[in-house]
Parts: structure tokens; C-alpha cells; sequence
């Protein structure tokens, strides 16, 4: 069965953005240290990068390694529509969950107004490659009961405030570290496996 996998950048006090949104405060080091770490992780997740800055890291023609569905909330959606863009991934599924937003801006982008859970229980049972949520908070804390893994790049800066990894009520739900990787820019890299009770 597919899993659902929460992919995603944060703070040491688990922001994934600032209040406005921000993610440009993240540190990746000089440019020898962010080339590498760049480097590294797009080789593991090239599906993650958005379409149009695909060729510029040579990823152009890449296959997708790890999933074929990307998974996002208004907010996270609402950061690439001002720039212009409405289709941020067009070499996979797009689904955009959300209650104040439709028609869909773009064709390529189904947005799903109704139950989040009930979205990706039927894409679980779907044939494909694993489902990528991409963000945000609240919808990874709606998510939870069918999240499987969470694979976390942690920066090393303190936000202070912002947009949290989950933003929902206090539901404490068990995952074991699985794997660990560090990076000569200071990030840690930690997966983690849902923990059945």
C-alpha cells in the first residue's frame, strides 16, 4: 500500500515557516556547503523540486524515486500562486486541500474542498508510487491518523514564531527514529516510522 510521507523543513523549535510565511532565514551554508547539500538531496528527492527549477539542477529529465502525488493546503499553495505559478509540479499528481479555493487556478491541480482524510485514504488504495505531503501544519496535524512516515530536515536556527510542523490539538502519536543523516551545512536529516500501539 502507498504510504503517506510528511517531507519537510524546519526550525530547532518546529516552524516550518515565519508568521508571513518566510523560509529564507533557513542557514544552508556557504556556497560549497549548500551545493552539496542540494546536491545530496535532490538526488534522493528529485521529485520534490518544482518543475520550472528542475533543468537549472539538472534534473530535468529525472524520474520520479520515491512518489508521484504531491499533497498540499491552501498556504502552502497560496506561497507559489503569488508568484505566478499554478502548477508547481507538474510532473506529479497535485491536490491542494482546501475550503475557500475553487475553481482550481490550473487544470493539472485538483483541489479538494472536503474531508483531507478521506482524500488520502482513497489514495492509498490507488496503484502509484508514495504520497508526498508537502505542507502545512495543519494539514499534517488533520493527517495524522493516516501519516506514515515524516522525514525532517532540521536547520539550525531558532524561528521564535511562526508556522508549526503540526498545527492542530494536542494528539500525542508515537514514531521511532529510522535513519539520521547530517550535512556539512549544520542540517540534520531524521526519518521517522509511524510506531503502531
Amino acid at each position: 500500500m502507498r504510504k503517506l510521507v510528511y517531507y519537510i523543513g524546519a526550525s530547532i523549535d518546529g516552524y516550518i515557516a515565519g508568521p508571513g510565511g518566510e523560509v529564507d532565514f533557513y542557514p544552508v551554508g556557504d556556497e560549497r556547503q549548500a551545493t552539496a547539500y542540494a546536491a545530496r538531496i535532490n538526488a534522493r528527492y528529485p521529485e520534490t523540486v518544482p518543475t520550472a527549477l528542475r533543468p537549472h539542477v539538472g534534473l530535468a529529465d529525472a524520474p520520479n524515486l520515491r512518489f508521484d502525488t504531491v499533497l498540499m493546503g491552501h498556504g502552502t499553495y497560496r506561497t507559489v500562486l503569488d508568484l505566478g505559478t499554478t502548477s508547481p509540479y507538474t510532473h506529479l499528481r497535485q491536490y491542494v486541500v482546501s475550503t475557500t479555493l475553487a475553481p482550481s487556478p490550473d487544470p493539472a491541480v485538483t483541489v479538494v474542498g472536503g474531508d483531507p482524510l478521506a482524500l488520502v485514504r482513497d489514495l492509498k488504495k490507488q496503484q502509484g508510487q508514495d504520497i508526498w505531503l508537502c505542507g502545512g501544519g495543519r494539514l499534517a496535524a488533520s493527517l495524522l491518523p493516516e501519516l506514515d512516515e515524516i522525514a525532517v530536515k532540521s536547520y539550525p536556527v531558532v524561528a521564535g514564531a511562526g508556522i508549526p510542523v503540526f498545527d492542530g490539538e494536542f494528539n500525542p502519536t508515537r514514531f521511532r527514529a529510522s535513519a539520521r543523516e547530517t550535512f556539512d551545512n549544520g542540517v540534520l536529516m531524521t526519518w521517522f516510522e509511524r510506531v503502531d500501539t
